[in-house]
């Protein structure tokens, strides 16, 4: 099945949802419509209800958008969803909705019953009821998709009451108390479920109950409905009287004669298809032992016994349960100790049991001869424990949980059960805390949720909390999670606690993964490896990898990917708080040290690769702790930066809070071109002023010069040049008072760009010739590189090609020295657009050519923006202009990627031109309005410039006294930045009238 609303929302055929709330209405609508066309109006007003916006019919077109995309990318097609001028349809096979499965399986049900097939009937009506994953459509509070879901939910009911009269007439009413039991505390004013429980408690001779329960209905009826239950419930409270019900439900006899399993928690979330896939494992394959592991709270226990209830009537002899005590607060049972339990549940006197262990368990394997029994073993702690227990019966199936991997135990399946998703963690905590608490706060219900880790556990004590103080929000208790300093003592009800859970599993490890275990909490990211374990907790890398499988057999920790490895929010709260005890102090800080070392030498040693000739910042990280370490993970290059770019980020904060400021700046340093290059300037920025701060604490005056230097690098590409311009001039102060004559050269240079790109040409220049002297007494080649890059930028952008052309062949030749590609890539683009504006149209295309796939190689991602911006206007102005749009599309593409807000005002003017020039006016008008208004608020003059002649250029015809208007601004601005584009503007200007 394909789609699933028979409980939370669900498409391709697996755990995938729809996250956007919008957009779960829209698709709950079609669906529970499937075939048919929903109109736009019965779409606007499911989504918006009383309140629906201007734009209501433009934002439904963007969800029904959103959602072909998240369909394509499930991998079904997109032709599911279907538009109409009337609305939107989606159309799907039968067998694609749950609920129509559900249908069909019903209805095979009442034709089987009907037949007199009871069997049979039952069959189809419990196959047909387990489709179901909770309340149809939860978790989407849009009153026309209620309506539907109440609709579903009815028929639910009725096709359970209709399962439970065929199932009372097979004899099974000892299996029906439970679920009737918890149906009627549900749906406490359905008389016919009622009447069902009287009946099934008969049955089992438990009249005193059956008349409890008519009671309480009679009271019911007439508190919430005034009126008297009605007649077919009240004449069986007569025949219950004169024993006439017993006496009929007495001719069936329990299918179960031993049934020892505990109740079916009422509130089972979210493993249904879990559930499912265990029970088709063992119906279809034949499976004796099954092994469920699990991290603490995960809810092995309860999917267990749902397991065990689900294949309950393939084994009719006996239902055993026995709680191993693998992690507990007692002493785990031994396999005698365990067995004699099993004996007795199956009706062995005391007397009877051996003292001999060989006996007891020779006598528990012939006991089990002969029967069908399935028998849960519940908190395992290791195989050497379960093993014996084992019956020979192929009859048999045995069910074991442990929080341990139970490796080595002969023709046992295992299952991992990973925590909840995010909509069965939201249901859940519905169940517990109240569904119309959660409906009435979406938002904070799923911050809750998350704040629990999506773990069963810590949800239902979430929720316990939340049931017990009815006065309190739901927002509320978010707020107390989000900012406790003990998190996990929110997590505790009684004696029940996330904490004492995790402590349990954490007891049952060695020293040595206990050690690991808690220096790991240190770690602020997500992810790591077994290098940073080995870091932390100062093992070599075969130990370190010994220690983690040790935690993830013990579920202390998850493997997510193959040799990458996590905590579990909760228990990373739970490491930390071992690792934060007063004893530990001197451990903790030693760690600390440690983990900062291992990720700043591993970041310096890739940052010298990316910036090959290297840095006298980077060259002055001191030597590693662990180079082994370092040389295991530096091949890695730049995707040790994707990899761990949110890790990273987390430890420069935490350099700076635990006092480690130099670890700190020099981190940032180090992770600026992974930052810069890529694009994550949110990162460059968060880091660096972080490092700022730290530097300018710790009085280090080199270091603060640096790393404003660099933060300013990233307000250069978001277009906030006097920012730039600010940090750069601070910079330079400091590096002047310390004579630091390379990098004052360095500055010089990038202040020169930061005019040149602010609109001030004149300002630029004089600081390219203030860098020129200081340049030529250096004796390293590189800043020399570096300059003549900038300076070929300013004198093109000036106008002067012949100057340009010099510098640049210059600067080829040199890199080509220096054996730089970043640079060589740098050297070849900008001749080519030299050539390009002088009229070379060959060579400046084949220099352009060379220069774009060396850009790509480098992931220089705002040079290959540039470079296809010049390509473009290559093909425009050869009459071209439809490939001219895709190549500044390709453009902008890149820009965007690399963060640069000035080089997308220029794609975005550049795609203007060639759209009106491949005959889309409109649509250049109204891109070059946008680029207007975007340059103008972050004042980025040059593309302020050409976005009023684009303006002009689409005026000109129909509105020539707006073009003229547009045309005196662009000059206005040319001219005050000395730009000679100023000569085009004006001859247009002469040509207009």
């Amino acid at each position: 099945m394909r789609f699933g609303i028979l409980g939370p929302l669900r498409i391709g055929g697996g755990d995938a949802t729809v996250t956007a709330g919008r957009d779960r209405v829209v698709l709950a609508m079609l669906l529970s419509r499937a075939g048919r066309l929903v109109p736009v109006e019965e779409l606007i007003d499911a989504v918006w209800e009383e309140h629906p916006p201007a734009t209501a019919r433009a934002q439904l077109q963007s969800c029904v958008s959103r959602l072909r995309q998240r369909i394509t990318g499930l991998g079904l097609p997109a032709d599911i969803i279907i538009t109409d001028p009337v609305g939107y349809g989606v159309r799907i096979d039968p067998a694609d909705l749950d609920a129509d499965v559900f249908d069909r399986g019903v209805e095979a049900g009442r034709v089987a019953a009907a037949a007199g097939r009871a069997e049979e009937a039952r069959r189809h009506y419990r196959a047909a009821l387990g489709l179901w994953r909770g309340r149809a459509f939860s978790g989407i509070a849009s009153r026309s998709v209620r309506r539907r879901a109440q609709t579903l939910d009815e028929q639910r009911l009725t096709a359970l009451e209709e399962c439970v009269d065929v199932e009372l007439r097979l004899g099974r009413a000892p299996d029906l108390i439970d679920e009737l039991t918890e149906s009627v505390e549900r749906h406490p004013l359905r008389e016919r479920l009622r009447g069902q429980l009287m009946v099934a408690l008969a049955a089992v001779g438990r009249q005193a109950d059956a008349l409890a329960v008519y009671r309480e209905g009679r009271r019911l009826y007439a508190e919430e409905l005034g009126i008297e239950p009605g007649a077919a419930l009240q004449e069986l409270h007569q025949q219950l009287l004169a024993g006439e019900l017993a006496a009929a439900a007495g001719d069936h006899r329990p299918a179960v004669r031993i049934r020892a399993l505990p109740r079916a928690i009422s509130d089972f979330t979210g493993r249904q298809e879990t559930l499912a896939r265990l029970v088709a494992e063992i119906e279809k394959d034949d499976v004796r032992i099954h092994l469920v592991d699990g991290m603490a709270g995960s809810g092995k226990t309860t999917l267990a016994v749902h397991v065990a209830n689900a294949l309950a009537d393939r084994y009719p002899d006996a239902h055993l349960f026995v709680d191993l005590h693998g992690h507990s607060e007692r002493t785990p049972l031994t396999p005698a100790a365990a067995v004699a339990t099993l004996l007795r549940q199956l009706g062995v006197s005391a007397e009877r049991i051996p003292l001999d262990v060989d006996d007891r368990l020779a006598l528990w394997r012939t006991e089990l001869a002969g029967r069908r029994a399935l028998v849960v073993l519940d908190n395992a702690a290791s195989t050497g424990q379960v093993a014996p227990l084992l019956p020979n019966g192929a009859d048999n199936l045995v069910l074991i949980t442990s929080r341990r991997r139970l490796v080595g135990l002969d023709g046992g399946r295992p299952s991992s059960l990973p925590v909840l998703d995010a909509d069965e963690a939201v249901e859940l905590l519905g169940r517990v805390a109240g569904t119309e608490r959660v409906a009435a706060e979406p938002a904070a219900a799923a911050e809750v949720a998350r704040r629990c880790g999506h773990l069963p556990l810590a949800i239902r004590l979430a929720g316990a909390r939340l049931a017990h103080r009815p006065h309190w929000r739901i927002a509320d208790l978010a707020e107390r999670l989000a900012s406790g300093r003990d998190p996990l003592a929110e997590f505790a009800v009684g004696e029940r606690s996330v904490g004492r859970a995790f402590a349990l599993s954490y007891a049952q490890v060695s020293p040595a993964a206990q050690r690991a275990f808690r220096l790991l909490g240190l770690h602020p990211g997500v992810r790591f490896d077994n290098r940073v374990a080995a870091a932390l907790a100062e093992l070599s890398l075969p130990d370190a990898q010994d220690v983690l499988e040790e935690l993830v057999d013990a579920h202390l920790a998850e493997e997510v990917t193959p040799g990458r490895y996590r905590l579990h929010d909760l228990i990373r709260e739970y490491a930390r708080t071992l690792v934060a005890e007063a004893d530990r102090a001197g451990e903790r800080e030693a760690a600390l040290h440690r983990l900062l070392d291992h990720h700043l030498q591993v970041a310096a040693a890739i940052a010298r690769t990316l910036e090959l000739t290297g840095s006298r910042d980077l060259r002055q990280v001191p030597v590693s702790f662990r180079p082994d370490l370092v040389a295991a993970t530096v091949d890695q290059g730049r995707g040790w930066f994707d990899e761990n770019r949110a890790a990273l980020t987390a430890l420069v904060r935490l350099a700076d809070d635990e006092g480690f400021p130099r670890h700190c700046w020099q981190l940032a340093r180090a992770c600026w071109k992974s930052h810069f290059d890529g694009g994550h300037l949110d990162e460059l920025i968060e880091t660096h002023l972080v490092a700022l701060r730290a530097a300018e604490g710790s009085g280090e005056d080199e270091a603060v010069a640096m790393t404003l230097n660099y933060l300013a690098s990233a307000h250069f590409r978001l277009a906030h040049f006097a920012e730039a311009i600010r940090l750069m001039e601070r910079s330079l102060a400091i590096y002047r008072r310390l004579d630091r004559k390379a990098d004052l050269q360095s500055i010089l240079g990038n202040l020169g760009a930061a005019h040149m790109a602010h609109g001030d040409y004149r300002r630029g220049m004089e600081y390219y010739d203030a860098a020129g002297p200081l340049v030529r007494r250096l004796p390293e080649l590189k800043p020399l590189g570096s300059l003549l890059n900038n300076l070929t930028l300013g004198l093109l952008a000036l106008g002067r090609y012949d100057e340009a052309l010099r510098v640049g062949r210059r600067h080829l030749a040199l890199v080509r020295q220096l054996g730089n590609r970043h640079q060589l890539a740098n050297a070849l683009g900008h001749l080519g657009m030299i050539r390009h504006r002088m009229g070379d149209l060959g060579p400046a295309r084949r220099l352009l050519r060379a220069a774009l796939r060396l850009k790509r190689q480098t992931g220089n991602r705002f040079g290959e923006g540039e470079v296809l911006n010049e390509l473009g206007a290559m093909e425009r102005a050869a009459g071209r202009p439809e490939r001219a749009a895709l190549l500044h599309r390709e453009a902008l593409a890149a820009m965007v990627v690399a963060g640069d807000r000035s080089g997308q005002y220029a794609a975005r003017n550049l795609l203007a031109r060639a759209l009106a020039e491949g005959g889309d006016v409109p649509a250049a008008l109204d891109l070059h309005r946008r680029v207007l208004a975007d340059a103008t608020r972050l004042d980025v003059r040059y593309e302020q410039a050409r976005a009023l002649d684009g303006i002009a250029r689409c005026l000109r015809d129909a509105e020539p006294a707006a073009a003229r208007a547009h045309w005196i601004r662009a000059l206005a601005l040319l001219r005050q930045m000395e730009s000679p584009d100023q000569q085009e503007v004006a001859r247009l200007l002469v040509e207009l009238g």
